[in-house]
């Protein structure tokens, strides 16, 4: 009200169009209303779906593809993209499983695994913030560099594991809750509180939503890029250690593919491929969206190989409601 009494109209007075509040909440909780969704559907059409075994089976799957994810989210949450994930998984478990086979020591074999993962990452962040280079590129041509390596290690065959102190992190339980999902447990929230609380969340971020900004606002880019790198070589090659330690072999074609499943649970998860919006949780029930599809195929006895076509179309679809949400948010 104005001292002559007629009425002020300030920005916080005039309502917001409906969408402008449905297209941010959409972003940010829409994954969860389609997991449970999904989840009736799937237990409709399949009553085991939501069985305590099968939940239990699903769960273990989803913590390997949500440990991968973790660090593509970093980088994707910075406007980067790292493609070499599925092959830093590879390369540190079959590298694990030489060690294991080499010395007998798992703690020696785990650390070189994802030291080796780390050093990748390092190469990654280094070429794309001191070379100026794509994040694509750099990380393409070291995925060909890996693969390529892999085969010349394992003479492309696979490595057996035979330490039972190796699978027990695969296979293993802890009060009857499988290693794998404590692992991802563990890492998601440390993670949470990294991009909540902490210097480096905020920068990350910031790098993601404008670089040449944070830049001017004092911010070491490239230091910090290249740790991010690093961060999400390290996450895929534990990835790679669990899924060895699961399966009781270095498989050289172990990650074929997991790039593309990581980008999409990421995407799924509400992290915009464009940086500096996500939420780490998001990417979490993406992994359980993804998992629960193709558990709920295998379960209704749908060829396998379809799962790749249907992985493909939910990239697209994600991707595309990605764009149109942020569209209605802008306007």
């Amino acid at each position: 009200m104005s001292s002559d009494g007629s009425s002020v109209v300030t920005a916080e007075s005039v309502p917001r169009p409906r969408r402008a509040v449905v297209a941010p909440f959409l972003r940010d909780y829409g994954m969860i209303l389609v997991l449970v969704l999904l989840a009736g559907l799937l237990e409709i059409a399949q009553p085991r779906t939501l069985s305590p075994t099968n939940l239990l089976n699903l769960a273990r799957q989803v913590s390997i593809t949500a440990l991968i994810a973790a660090g593509e989210t970093l980088v994707i949450l910075s406007a980067n993209v790292d493609l070499s994930v599925g092959a830093v998984l590879t390369f540190a478990g079959v590298l694990s499983a030489g060690v294991l086979r080499d010395t007998g020591s798992p703690p020696l074999a785990i650390g070189i695994g994802l030291l080796a993962g780390a050093i990748a990452g390092l190469a990654n962040g280094v070429f794309v913030a001191k070379g100026r280079l794509a994040s694509f590129i750099v990380t393409l041509a070291v995925q060909g560099i890996l693969a390529g390596t892999i085969l010349l290690y394992t003479n492309a065959s696979p490595i057996p594991v035979n330490s039972a102190a190796f699978t027990s992190i695969g296979q293993g339980h802890v009060l009857g809750i499988p290693v794998p999902i404590v692992i991802a447990v563990l890492v998601y929230l440390t993670l949470w509180v990294v991009l909540s609380r902490t210097t480096l969340g905020r920068y990350i971020y910031a790098i993601g939503g404008n670089e040449e900004a944070a830049r001017l606002a004092g911010v070491n880019v490239d230091r910090y890029k290249i740790a991010i790198f690093v961060l999400a070589g390290a996450l895929s090659a534990l990835s790679g250690i669990v899924l060895t330690s699961r399966l009781g072999s270095g498989v050289p074609t172990l990650g074929a593919g997991q790039e593309l499943i990581a980008i999409t649970v990421v995407v799924l998860g509400g992290t915009s491929l464009f940086g500096g919006e996500g939420r780490i949780w998001g990417t979490l029930v993406g992994a359980a969206i993804l998992g629960l599809i193709g558990n709920g195929l295998n379960l209704l006895n749908v060829a396998p190989f379809y799962q790749s076509v249907v992985t493909g179309v939910v990239v697209l679809l994600a991707v595309l409601a990605d764009r149109l949400l942020r569209s209605a948010q802008e306007r």
